[in-house]
């Protein structure tokens, strides 16, 4: 019983590695697109529209480029992703819609806010790792 329990829970492993690797392949294509987009549309920059555009698709790419890392940190780390990570990439959306965000004050201060709460969420996990090393 317990050697069928690990047969299937290696076949699991694999079909979620398989599904993770089109998922990587994916994103690389919308990476791609928005590169393409960028020189073909936005590189002549001839207006602040232009700009903004630049700015959103840029921003967009970072966090693509996060999930691809996140993902393959995923495999790496034997199925298990680190809160840090999620946070990161929480914290780079909220920094896209940030700089995005014109001329809504109130909105952009919640955006900062959201920002200063994570912020501090990492740092206290990281003393909370800290303490945790130093029990050992």
């Amino acid at each position: 019983m317990k050697g069928t329990f690990k047969q299937f829970e290696k076949m699991i492993s694999t079909i979620v590695d398989i599904m993770l690797a089109l998922l990587v392949i994916v994103v690389v294509i919308v990476m791609a697109e928005g590169i393409i987009n960028i020189v073909s549309h936005v590189i002549p920059l001839s207006s602040m529209e232009d700009l903004s555009l630049l700015i959103e698709e840029i921003a967009t790419l970072f966090i693509l480029l996060e999930v691809i890392l996140m993902l393959m940190r995923y495999i790496k780390e034997g199925h298990h992703i680190p809160v840090r990570y999620l946070i990161l990439i929480s914290i780079t959306a909220i920094l896209r819609e940030l700089l995005l965000a014109q001329g809504d004050g109130l909105h952009s201060l919640l955006l900062s806010s959201s920002i200063l709460v994570l912020v501090v969420v990492l740092l206290i996990l990281e003393k909370v790792k800290a303490f945790h090393k130093g029990d050992h």
